[in-house]
């Protein structure tokens, strides 16, 4: 049986350019859960608890900001969390609160960038974080166009932040992954079609017309990471989906997923995702488990 997420139906209105929510609570109880809306998330004092984001999972220090881009599913859960006065603030507005045409200007080149990363969910560093908190607490005391104002100015300023950590896989959140480089997207739409047999250096070399030697400069120069390294974050973002998606064994998973060897794929998954495929499809089913 499928894992099923909810849709959340937000109290965001056409009207409204943002609402944000403030509150102190004991425990996180919302499940997990996705809308059409961005949403940035502040967390204070809630260490111990365990986000999840896309196909991401990971336990939270004591202070977080986190956006996260429409449609991508979210929660926070309580799990070891022992804080009695946790708190929230959260801030959601829509994804044409800024004019498509009006981002592509080039002094909003930082935050339509920050617009498309989050489409997989982004953590900003605990710098930036200390730096807008006092911000962010005191935005709901704004009305009107100045409350407006100093939204866009957050959002300006947390784009142009440094050390800020995208969370979910592209292939899990079906993102289309924007290079500057039709050469690179090619080789990525390529990785994607046919991740579930073995793909060569040799073979998207030629699909990027370029020599082997030359190709491996290049998508490390241009994406920060090697060859093989994107192969395998394309092919666990298909296994985490899968692991959600299906009841199919965390073998049978890997075998579809490219993987040739059971070893191997759970060292790599791990070492991505912080816990084992078992660990990671129990995160998303509850008591529900898998042989």
């Amino acid at each position: 049986m499928a894992h099923q997420m909810m849709r959340e139906i937000t109290p965001l209105t056409q009207n409204d350019c943002f609402m944000i929510f403030s509150r102190v609570k004991q425990e996180f109880n919302f499940p997990l859960h996705y809308h059409e809306e961005f949403e940035l998330n502040l967390i204070v004092n809630a260490a111990g608890a365990k986000r999840i984001v896309g196909d991401h999972i990971e336990v939270v220090e004591d202070l977080e900001l986190v956006l996260v881009g429409p449609n991508l599913s979210h929660a926070w859960f309580t799990h070891q969390c022992q804080s009695q006065e946790i708190r929230e603030v959260t801030i959601q507005f829509h994804k044409d609160l800024l004019d498509e045409r009006f981002l592509r200007r080039s002094q909003l080149n930082f935050i339509q960038k920050m617009f498309e990363n989050a489409q997989r969910g982004i953590l900003f560093s605990r710098e930036a974080t200390e730096r807008i908190r006092d911000r962010l607490l005191s935005l709901e005391r704004k009305t009107g166009f100045d409350s407006v104002l100093e939204l866009l100015s957050i959002l300006h300023d947390l784009s142009a932040s440094r050390n800020m950590r995208i969370l979910s896989d592209s292939s899990f959140t079906n993102d289309r992954l924007h290079y500057n480089s039709r050469r690179i997207e090619k080789v990525f739409e390529y990785m994607n079609a046919h991740y579930s047999r073995p793909v060569t250096l040799a073979e998207v070399a030629k699909v990027a017309n370029m020599p082997e030697v030359s190709f491996s400069r290049f998508i490390k120069k241009r994406t920060g990471t090697t060859f093989i390294d994107s192969l395998n974050e394309i092919r666990l973002g298909h296994a985490s989906r899968m692991l959600i998606d299906t009841t199919h064994s965390v073998a049978e998973v890997a075998y579809k997923c490219g993987f040739n060897n059971i070893s191997n794929f759970n060292r790599i998954f791990k070492k991505r995702k912080n816990c084992t495929p078992k660990e990671f499809r129990q995160s998303f089913s509850g008591t529900r488990l898998f042989i």
